[in-house]
C-alpha cells in the first residue's frame, strides 16, 4: 500500500530564513559532516572558512600573521588585519550576502565570494563569538545557532584586526574531535601559498620563505631528477619536477588559496602550456603523457571572480582564463628552460626514457588485452552499478572492493545497484611491490582490477567516484588491505592524493537484547552499549561474510563509515612501502617483537 501523505496545500508551503535553511541542509553548505575523523567532514570546513577570511586580508596588505588555537572543541582565529567595519558586524557574521568580496577594490583574490562562508559557521555553531578591533574602537557579538545573544562595544587597547571563536554544534556535528594532523597539513600549505605569512597553531608556526617550491620539497623532498622548476608571478606560481621512482602524475592545484582536489579548468590549462613549452623549446612534438609521467608538481592561480562546481570548491569551472593561462604557463617554462641548460638536458632525457617506457608498456598491454580475449574476459568478479563519472550521479558512484564471495554477496545483496558496484578478489592479491608497471599486466586478478576500474588505460578514465576497500578485520583481512595499498600507492598515487580511495569501516560488535540490537565499531562504542542494555549478548563479527545480507544496508548506506586513504608526503611512501612490503623479513619481525601488545591476564 502506498503511504498516505499529508494534505499538500498552503499550509504545506514553508519559507525558511537563510540561517534556519543552513542548518536544515548544512551539506549543500559545508559538505559532508562528519565526526574529524576525514579531512573533509564539516569542522575544518567552518575552520577554513574562518581561516580564509583572515588570509584574504593578508593577500590584500594587512597584517602578518594568524594567530590560531583550538582547546576541546572550542576554536579562536585572530587576524591582524583592518577589522570589519564596527557597525557592520552584525551583518557581516549573520546577513547572507553580505561582505566587502564584492568589491574589487576591497578585496581582489579572495576564495569566498558569495557571502556565506562565516554565516554558515555562525548558523551551525552553539556558540559563535566575533570582535572587530578598529582604530582603538572595539564592536562585540555573540550568537548561538546563527541567532544573536548579546553585543558590546567600546575602546580597545588591540591592534586591529579581528577576533573569532566558536564550537561546532554537537545538534548538527553530533560527537567529533579536531585532529590536529589535518589542520598543520593545512595550515603548512597555506603559508607556501602565501609566503611571508605567519600562522601559529597553538604556538607552533608555519611559514614559508619560498611558497611552493618548500610545498613541493615536502612532498619529495631530494627524491628528483633535476633541481625543481620553479616560477611565480602575480597570478600563477608552480613548482615542478620528476621524482626519481614513481609512476603516473601527483598535480596538487590551487585557486586563491583553495586546493582543487578535482582540478579544473586551470590545471588542464596549465597542463596544456606545460606541453607547449616543452615542445616549442626542444622543437618537438612530444607526448603530454611521456611529459607528466613520474612528475611532481603544485601549481596555484589567483583570479578575482572564481567558478567553482560546488560551494566546497573542489573544482574550478572558469573558463575565461584558458589563454591567457596557457599563454603564461608556455612562455615561463621555455624562459626557463632557455636559462638553465643543463635541468632542459634531464628533462629531455626523462621525457625520452617515458616515450620508451610507453611503447614497451603498450606492448604488454597489447599482450594482455589479446589474452583476455582468448578467454573470453567479462571481469566476471565485477557486480557493476549503473552510474559512473560524468553521468548524472556519477558524483554519487563508488566501487567496494572485498574479499572472497561471501563478503561479496552480501554487499551485492544491499548495494544501491545504481550508484554502488561490488568486486570480488578470489584471494590475496600479489605483492606488486619494486616490479615495473609492466608485470601489473601479466597479474590476472590485479589486470582485471584495472579493467573494472577503468585504470587501464590511464587513472583520467577512472569509473568510480571512490574506491572503497572492504577487508575483513582480521589479519588476513589487513594484510589484503596493505597489498591493494601498496598496489594503488605503486601505480597510482594520484588516485590517493586526489582523495578517491577509502576503507571502509564495519561493525565489530552487535549488542542485542531483546529486540533491540546495537551495532559498535570499537571497544568503546560496546561499552557504552553494554550500560545502556543491560545483561546484553555480545556478537564478535570477525568478517563481512558473517554480517547476513538482511542487517548489511545501513553499513554501506548514508551512515556508512569510510576513513580516507592520505599520505602525509610523497616523499615518504618509497620508504613506508620498502619496509612494510619490500624484501626485509628480518627487520619487520624485528618491528613486530618490539611493537607486541601481551592481551594476556
Amino acid at each position: 500500500m502506498t503511504k498516505p501523505t499529508a494534505n499538500y496545500n498552503e499550509e504545506a508551503i514553508k519559507t525558511l530564513s537563510p540561517l534556519e535553511h543552513i542548518r536544515l541542509r548544512s551539506g549543500m553548505y559545508i559538505g559532508r559532516l562528519g565526526d574529524g575523523s576525514n579531512i573533509d567532514d564539516g569542522i575544518y570546513v567552518l575552520l577554513k572558512e574562518i581561516i580564509d577570511n583572515a588570509i584574504d586580508e593578508y593577500i590584500m596588505g594587512n597584517g602578518r600573521q594568524v594567530d590560531i588555537v583550538i582547546q576541546d572543541k572550542k576554536v579562536s582565529v585572530r587576524d591582524y588585519g583592518r577589522g570589519i567595519p564596527l557597525g557592520k558586524v552584525i551583518d557581516c557574521v549573520s546577513v547572507i550576502n553580505t561582505g566587502a568580496k564584492y568589491n574589487d577594490e576591497v578585496f581582489q583574490f579572495s576564495v569566498g565570494l558569495n557571502g556565506v562562508g562565516t554565516k554558515a559557521v555562525n548558523a551551525l555553531s552553539s556558540h559563535f563569538l566575533v570582535r572587530s578591533m578598529r582604530d582603538g574602537q572595539y564592536f562585540e557579538a555573540v550568537f548561538s545557532q546563527g541567532k544573536l545573544l548579546k553585543q558590546n562595544e567600546g575602546k580597545s587597547a588591540e591592534v586591529n584586526g579581528v577576533y573569532v571563536e566558536f564550537i561546532p554544534d554537537e545538534e548538527i556535528f553530533g560527537t567529533y574531535s579536531f585532529n590536529f594532523d589535518f589542520i598543520k597539513q593545512r595550515l603548512f600549505s597555506y603559508a607556501c601559498l602565501n609566503k611571508g605569512l605567519a600562522l601559529i597553531f597553538n604556538e607552533e608556526k608555519f611559514y614559508s620563505e619560498n611558497g611552493l617550491y618548500d610545498f613541493l620539497v615536502r612532498e619529495v623532498g631530494s627524491d628528483v631528477q633535476y633541481p625543481i622548476v620553479y616560477y611565480r608571478s602575480v597570478s600563477l606560481e608552480f613548482a615542478l619536477s620528476h621524482t626519481s621512482e614513481g609512476y603516473g602524475e601527483s598535480f596538487f592545484s590551487f585557486v586563491n588559496g583553495q586546493y582543487t582536489s578535482d582540478g579544473g579548468t586551470h590545471l588542464s590549462a596549465f597542463k596544456e602550456g606545460l606541453i607547449k613549452g616543452v615542445n616549442d623549446y626542444y622543437k618537438s612534438s612530444f607526448n603530454s603523457g611521456d611529459l607528466r609521467e613520474g612528475m611532481a608538481c603544485a601549481m596555484a592561480i589567483k583570479i578575482k571572480d572564481p567558478i567553482f562546481e560546488s560551494q566546497t570548491k573542489n573544482k574550478l569551472g572558469n573558463n575565461d582564463i584558458k589563454g591567457p593561462l596557457v599563454a603564461e604557463t608556455k612562455a615561463a617554462i621555455e624562459d626557463f628552460l632557455h636559462k638553465n641548460k643543463a635541468t632542459a638536458d634531464k628533462l629531455r632525457e626523462k621525457i625520452l626514457q617515458n616515450e620508451r617506457l610507453r611503447k614497451e608498456l603498450n606492448d604488454v598491454k597489447k599482450e594482455a588485452r589479446a589474452a583476455a580475449k582468448r578467454v573470453s574476459l567479462n571481469i566476471p568478479k565485477l557486480k557493476d552499478c549503473h552510474h559512473h563519472i560524468g553521468d548524472k550521479l556519477g558524483e554519487e558512484s563508488s566501487i567496494f572492493i572485498t574479499e572472497g564471495n561471501s563478503a561479496a554477496g552480501s554487499l551485492g545483496k544491499k548495494r544501491n545497484p545504481l550508484t554502488q558496484a561490488v568486486y570480488g578478489l578470489r584471494g590475496k592479491p600479489w605483492n606488486c611491490y619494486g616490479y615495473p608497471q609492466s608485470s601489473i599486466y601479466r597479474n590476472e586478478e590485479l589486470f582485471n582490477l584495472m579493467m573494472a576500474l577503468g585504470i587501464e588505460g590511464e587513472v583520467a578514465n577512472l569509473r568510480y567516484n571512490k574506491i572503497i576497500v572492504a577487508t575483513d578485520a582480521d589479519f588476513d583481512g589487513y594484510h589484503i588491505r596493505n597489498l591493494l595499498l601498496t598496489f594503488f600507492l605503486s601505480y597510482f598515487e594520484e588516485l590517493i592524493i586526489t582523495g578517491k580511495i577509502f576503507i571502509l569501516e564495519t561493525p565489530l560488535f552487535r549488542v542485542t537484547k531483546g529486540k533491540e540490537q546495537i551495532y559498535c565499531y570499537n571497544e568503546k562504542e560496546k561499552e557504552a552499549a553494554l550500560k545502556k542494555v543491560k545483561n546484553g549478548v555480545v556478537t564478535r563479527f570477525k568478517g563481512l561474510g558473517e554480517i547476513s545480507p538482511d542487517e548489511f544496508g545501513p553499513f554501506i548506506g548514508s551512515d556508512m563509515r569510510l576513513i580516507p586513504v592520505t599520505i602525509e608526503s610523497l616523499k615518504n611512501t618509497k620508504e613506508i612501502l620498502n619496509f612494510y612490503m619490500g624484501n626485509n623479513t628480518p627487520n619487520r619481525r624485528d618491528y613486530i617483537m618490539a611493537n607486541l601488545i601481551d592481551d594476556v591476564g
